[in-house]
């Protein structure tokens, strides 16, 4: 059994997919971003007139990426503890590391989730970082 997962309380996919799906007793969850559910906005983003990213707040984004994964965890039926896999996707190795490294820590030192951090040319959206996670939970 395979079940779509969608949610209000983190931003609405960009595209024909759902936040997470079901399987067996794992929950599968989409490229998570920073985008807000209540307005689409991302946090600590200033952009120009054309579009282009004047300046970024790492930090605030990994909190809101974060609190969106959450959110999507519960949605499944999983929580923050079930997590077994993250791949994690930052724009900015070199200048975002060591803070999404220092935050990371904070959320997920009790976790012990295996992690793969890469760096990408860019997102979707002009986000700058995104999460694919996998967690367990209980099944039926």
């Amino acid at each position: 059994m395979s079940d779509p997962i969608h949610t209000n309380s983190a931003a609405a996919p960009l595209g024909a997919y759902p936040h997470a799906r079901r399987v067996g007793n794992l929950l599968f969850l989409s490229g998570i971003g920073s985008r807000s559910a209540a307005d689409n906005s991302i946090p600590g983003l200033v952009q120009d007139a054309e579009g282009r990213i004047v300046s970024y707040d790492i930090e605030a984004e990994c909190h809101a990426v974060f609190a969106n994964v959450k959110a999507v965890l519960e949605a499944g039926g999983s929580s923050w503890d079930r997590m077994v896999d993250v791949t994690v996707f930052l724009t900015n190795m070199k200048a975002d590391f060591p803070t999404y490294n220092r935050i990371y820590t904070d959320y997920f030192s009790g976790v012990q989730a295996c992690r793969t951090t890469v760096e990408v040319k860019s997102l979707p959206t002009p986000i700058a970082i995104e999460l694919k996670v996998i967690a367990t939970i209980d099944t039926p």
